[in-house]
């Protein structure tokens, strides 16, 4: 054999036998991670170390409201509890008395006008003042004059005639009494109103709070004229109590009737629950989103509730309990929702289940699965590639 044979043959078995060493290191490397699939089960033996990583629970009965309606809702102003305020005359804006966001009374003066009505009023209640004294005296002479012709008729000094016209007298000047007196109290009743006093000479008129809340919006200012009467000067509101506002879809809208309590939950107070009344629920559906207006009252007697605060509504009728998995056992697949069912140490297979709506971290299983039976919960994408690789 020649010298170069020899060589060619050395280097043929050295490779043959680096071969066999790498072999030997992939069966040592499956020999470590011996996860296998048998009839669609995923089984790891005794002391495989993936086993460490796999945390197994049993399914566990929690309770999950029956038919719950849970809808975006939005802090409204109580409409029983809101006032925009209006001038009673049109007239000059001489002060404004209070700032947007400040508490005030029933009856604490707003701003006051200077306006002609305001002297139109007070001369108009002078007037028939003046006419109740003109009256009363002409009613005063008609009754001495008629005393007088009943005298001197019983002393045949006067004819019958002339009683007659002194008794129509008297009634005349009682109805021209009558009169004034009912013009007079229609002009106090319209200075009442202006908030003004009989003989004052000031023509101007204060404007009073309606009722007690803070001042939401101010749209005047000192020294501007306003004759529209109709037009809102400031808006005042009630913050005792508010209403929370959802857009409940027409599906759901049976399960909630009016007086009904129901829970809310705010971005502003996270964790915190509010309780609430159903107080009104909208007569007509909106058309675009198919949704109807449901208001419920939050009492709120911190002033913590603001109008326009975001949150939730939340209404059901009672809770049951229902087998639950937390939300990382449940792994989606072909369209399906899908855990990991421990039949025996290390041996593991997949059951497809129905799932409700979650509440929190757990999942409500609605079918699949019952009580007490044990589910991987943590690990179950490290077995599912275990049994895929293989």
């Amino acid at each position: 054999m020649t010298p170069r044979l020899v060589a060619a043959l050395s280097l043929g078995l050295s490779m043959l036998a680096g071969c066999g060493r790498v072999e030997d290191k992939v069966q040592a490397s499956r020999g470590s991670d011996p996860a296998r699939t048998q009839n669609g089960r995923i089984v790891l033996p005794a002391g495989s170390p993936k086993l460490n990583r796999v945390r197994v629970e049993p399914v566990r009965l929690a309770e999950f409201a029956l038919d719950e309606v849970v809808v975006p809702a939005k802090v409204e102003v109580n409409p029983n509890r809101v006032s925009r305020v209006l001038t009673p005359v049109g007239g000059r804006v001489r002060q404004v008395l209070v700032k947007l966001g400040d508490s005030v009374e029933a009856g604490q003066p707003l701003l006051t006008v200077e306006s002609a009505e305001a002297g139109a009023a007070l001369a108009a209640y002078a007037q028939t003042q003046a006419q109740i004294r003109q009256a009363r005296s002409a009613l005063a002479k008609a009754e001495s004059d008629l005393s007088r012709f009943r005298d001197l008729q019983q002393h045949r000094a006067a004819a019958l005639k002339e009683v007659i016209a002194a008794e129509n007298e008297v009634v005349q000047a009682q109805a021209a009494l009558d009169q004034a007196t009912a013009a007079a109290g229609e002009a106090l009743l319209r200075l009442q109103m202006l908030g003004l006093e009989p003989g004052q000479h000031q023509h101007e008129v204060t404007v009073r709070a309606p009722l007690a809340g803070k001042v939401l919006e101010i749209g005047v200012a000192p020294g501007e004229f306003r004759n529209d009467t109709a037009a809102s000067l400031m808006t005042i509101a009630d913050l005792h109590s508010v209403w929370v506002a959802g857009q409940v879809p027409e599906s759901q809208i049976r399960l909630i009737q009016i007086g009904e309590a129901v829970r809310v939950e705010l971005s502003a107070y996270p964790g915190e629950v509010f309780r609430a009344r159903v107080m009104r629920i909208a007569d007509t559906v909106d058309p675009q989103t198919r949704t109807i207006k449901v208001q419920a009252e939050i009492p709120n007697p911190a002033g913590r509730l603001r109008p326009e605060m975001f949150g939730q509504i939340f209404h059901s009728h009672g809770v049951e309990p229902k087998p639950a998995v937390p939300i990382s056992a449940v792994v989606q697949t072909e369209g399906r929702s899908v855990v990991l069912v421990e039949e025996q140490p290390g041996v593991f297979r997949e059951q497809a289940v129905t799932l409700g709506e979650r509440k929190g971290d757990l999942a409500p299983v609605l079918s699949g699965l019952t009580a007490g039976q044990r589910v991987v919960v943590d690990g179950v994408m490290l077995l599912r590639g275990a049994g895929e690789r293989e």
